[in-house]
């Protein structure tokens, strides 16, 4: 591995050209534009309006804009009350067509119960959510059948508008679009430098390596722009297909890696990697059940929410977070026992500083834009399946992006052959060498060869090359 053949200066410099990658990215998307468009439509109430529809007419809408929120607040006239009261609202969605004519979507009538919830100031409801555009307008008709039962009085009732920037769009369009022609150079470049070496030779990170790159393509979506050319909920369940799918293979890869530093010889499919997938896969599971369940219900419903219209959420939330304590304790189990068990070994060692201090580095810039992004609410309910999961400004975007792609590009650069490991290679009896050569996973920690004093090695190296020239 290259990473072998890296001095104190070239560790610094990694780091270094890793968060100058980052940093761009991120001063990018500052000064870029906000990622959600927002337009209001502000209601005046009286008492005798109260139980009358309101007619919303979206603004004009194109394909860049994506998906299409509305939501509301509902003012009252005293701002210290502290109020929760579940509303039931009726919704009626109508598309709007170039003839000026208004069919239907989906043909009927929307009945859902949301709760109001009130303290110094009502929370925002979400009223209805169109995961694609069929049409360049909508006429949403909404009803609220228990508001004149509040014991306090209505002073407004505010509507919002919701889309994405069109801007917006296409930045989001040429990011994706650069991250995967560079995620392919990588890709290309990395496979390339492994081409003379048989697959038995290369060690558990190159092997992940070899997968992750590929995902990480995915995660990138080359599939995009088809949700632009293409109106249907496809081209969206795709990609949160893509990401989810790559952030459960980087889970299982953190798992794998430092688990299998430590194991020598071949690792059993049954103890050592079906534990993993168990753990993993039930993740995985609970995301793509969830994202599938949400889509294709707002597909028949758009006033659909699984947080707050599926009985079975809850315990969803609960199973989902029982297993990533489980995961998150497993993880550091195994980070513990290597770093204890490994920490003497030349070599050895250097991959787990490296790998642990590169994913430090990842997950508390991760845990900070989020908590940046969303505060204390991370930990709360609406913090599932709502407006604030989404981006908000360019930022957040190319940071999470520019974030996981940059650090699979220094682990690519960092596992990578260094320029000898060809010859280094065939040295596999002598564990001075065999470490510095790409088969780390067949490292002997004791040989016939384990005295050899370390300058030997070039001689010997001196010698196979001579073999290989008069060959």
């Amino acid at each position: 591995m290259r990473l072998y053949t890296l001095s104190k200066r070239h560790f610094v410099l990694v780091f270094v050209v890793f968060f100058a990658c980052f940093g761009l990215t991120v001063f990018i998307g500052i000064a870029g534009p906000n990622v959600i468009e927002t337009s209001v439509a502000r209601t005046d109430l009286n008492n005798s309006l109260k139980l009358k529809p309101f007619n919303l007419s979206s603004p004009p809408l194109s394909t860049y804009n994506q998906q299409l929120w509305l939501t509301c607040i509902v003012e009252l006239d005293q701002h210290d009350v502290s109020l929760k009261k579940n509303v039931t609202m009726t919704v009626k969605v109508l598309g709007v067509v170039k003839d000026g004519s208004t069919p239907y979507v989906n043909n009927q009538v929307h009945n859902r119960t949301r709760l109001l919830s009130c303290a110094q100031k009502c929370s925002e409801i979400i009223v209805a959510h169109l995961g694609y555009l069929n049409y360049t307008q909508y006429n949403i008709f909404v009803s609220f059948e228990d508001l004149n039962k509040l014991t306090y009085t209505i002073q407004n009732i505010t509507f919002t508008w919701k889309t994405y920037n069109p801007t917006f769009s296409q930045v989001e369009i040429w990011f994706r679009f650069v991250f995967v022609v560079l995620t392919f150079m990588v890709t290309c470049l990395f496979a390339h430098s492994l081409r003379k070496f048989s697959m038995r030779d290369w060690g558990i990170e190159q092997k992940w390596m070899s997968i992750l790159l590929p995902l990480l393509l995915l995660y990138n979506d080359p599939f995009f722009p088809l949700s632009f050319l293409v109106n249907s909920w496809f081209p969206g369940m795709l990609d949160d297909l893509f990401q989810s799918l790559f952030l459960c293979a980087l889970l299982l890869f953190w798992l794998c890696v430092y688990h299998g530093i430590r194991v020598q010889g071949e690792r059993k499919c049954l103890t050592f990697y079906l534990p993993k997938f168990f753990i993993v896969g039930l993740l995985w599971l609970a995301s793509v059940t969830l994202g599938i369940w949400q889509t294709v219900n707002e597909v028949h419903d758009p006033t659909y929410q699984y947080r707050v219209d599926t009985g079975n959420f809850q315990g969803m939330k609960i199973f989902f977070l029982v297993v990533a304590t489980t995961y998150i304790l497993y993880l550091l189990f195994l980070i513990v026992r290597a770093c204890s068990e490994l920490r003497n070994m030349p070599y050895v060692d250097l991959r787990l500083k490296f790998l642990t201090a590169l994913t430090f580095v990842v997950l508390v810039s991760s845990i900070v834009i989020l908590y940046l992004r969303f505060g204390a609410q991370v930990l709360q309910d609406n913090f599932v399946a709502e407006l604030s999961t989404h981006y908000q400004n360019s930022a957040e975007f190319l940071s999470f992006y520019g974030l996981l792609n940059f650090y699979l590009y220094t682990l690519a650069f960092v596992y990578s052959p260094s320029k000898n490991a060809l010859y280094e290679s065939q040295l596999k009896d002598n564990p001075a060498f065999s470490m510095l050569n790409d088969s780390d996973d067949d490292v002997i920690y004791g040989s016939d060869y384990e005295e050899m004093p370390l300058q030997n090695g070039q001689a010997i190296r001196a010698k196979y090359k001579e073999e290989s020239d008069s060959d």
